[in-house]
């Protein structure tokens, strides 16, 4: 048998403990609170607060759950519609489409893969109450072209899914001060991780004391413990979204290592950029793209082939070798569940091709360099079969 064959498969994702993540699961379980809202939640809240500028933080069991408080909060009336990227998860457009909104799908751009503005305003119209933009792979797209648009639409909302961004800047700007609301996710497959969870970023303030009635089952517990009133009772529509302490706790471990783990992600990335730099064009395939007004978060390394039979041939081919590369979004505009919901049906044709044509190599922290060159040989390898 080949000696490569006798090693051990690359994983996609290896999630990892970075400092005191059992410490704190352990005194979060001794002191007594484990549930919503508790010393580890605070803790985190009041970080993600200072570093991005948020009116207030609200941690949810995921990033689905934030935007689905999101949503909410936007009180839809018959005939609402929200604007999305095709090329994005499920759930940047499912939680709208369950408070009734339908779905406006936009195109992407094709350098960073962020929403495009040029197809956004083809199809803004009356009915628009929000566009949501989705930084992806933690890179700020065409934000100024974003916002050139709405400039024409001042009563529409922006709701960054900045799911793959927490620490990425635009302009010295942090993601997620961007809009009306942002969220997070802190799944096992992001940068700073908790098993699930996530956040939703309030940054107008007049959405604090309303986002805490739906947050909190639809009672006004908050004012209760603020001793504004003297017990608290349902008041309107809301459910339980908020984040175990336990796992709050988990991940409060996990920031406390910020600069660590983002250095490391950043280690990973710049290595691959340049191992494969020299070669892109003379072998075919495109790398990342970040802009120079952009400071990405190092959430993901992905490459561009020519076309859809060559991805999946290197994808096979890099399995087959034991190193586990993946493809990303299937177009949410082609999907059943798409069609069902959309106010309209449009082309999206840069997601179409991105789609067929995109793959992310493996990553994560503590990636080893042999492991990443391992990556590089075997995806050149492939390219070349």
């Amino acid at each position: 048998m080949p000696e490569d064959r006798k090693q051990e498969p690359i994983r996609f994702n290896k999630p990892s403990l970075e400092g005191r993540e059992l410490e704190y699961i352990r005194r979060s379980v001794e002191e007594g609170h484990t549930s919503a809202s508790g010393p580890f939640g605070s803790l985190v809240r009041t970080l993600l607060t200072e570093e991005i500028g948020a009116r207030d933080v609200l941690m949810t069991t995921s990033c689905t759950a934030a935007l689905e408080l999101a949503a909410m909060l936007l009180d839809f009336n018959p005939g609402d519609t929200v604007v999305v990227p095709s090329f994005t998860f499920t759930s940047t457009a499912l939680a709208f489409a369950r408070e009734g909104a339908r779905i406006i799908f936009c195109d992407i751009e094709p350098q960073t893969l962020g929403i495009d503005p040029n197809h956004l305003a083809s199809v803004m119209d009356g009915s628009v109450r929000a566009v949501v933009p989705v930084h992806y792979a933690g890179v700020a797209g065409d934000i100024g072209g974003l916002f050139d648009v709405l400039g024409s639409w001042p009563e529409v909302d922006v709701i960054e899914d900045n799911a793959h961004g927490l620490f990425g800047r635009w302009r010295e700007k942090p993601l997620g001060s961007l809009g009306r609301f942002s969220t997070l996710s802190f799944h096992e497959t992001k940068n700073f991780v908790c098993g699930e969870g996530g956040a939703l970023l309030l940054n107008d303030p007049k959405d604090v004391d309303r986002s805490h009635l739906l947050y909190d089952k639809g009672t006004n517990r908050m004012a209760f413990l603020l001793g504004q009133v003297d017990k608290y009772s349902w008041r309107e529509k809301g459910s339980s979204f908020g984040l175990a302490d336990s796992l709050a706790a988990y991940l409060w471990a996990q920031l406390e290592q910020r600069d660590t783990i983002q250095g490391k992600r950043r280690t990973v990335w710049d290595r691959y950029f340049t191992l494969l730099h020299p070669l892109a064009e003379e072998v075919g395939f495109r790398l990342p793209i970040v802009p120079e007004d952009s400071r990405q978060a190092y959430h993901m390394f992905y490459v561009l082939l020519p076309d859809n039979a060559t991805r999946n041939r290197v994808l096979d081919h890099m399995r087959s070798a034991g190193v586990n590369p993946t493809f990303h979004y299937v177009p949410l505009h082609s999907s059943e569940g798409g069609r069902k919901f959309a106010a309209k049906l449009n082309a999206c044709p840069v997601s179409d091709d991105i789609s067929g044509r995109l793959m992310r190599l493996p990553f994560y922290n503590n990636l080893s360099a042999a492991e990443a060159d391992r990556v590089v040989t075997t995806f050149l390898e492939a390219c070349g079969s």
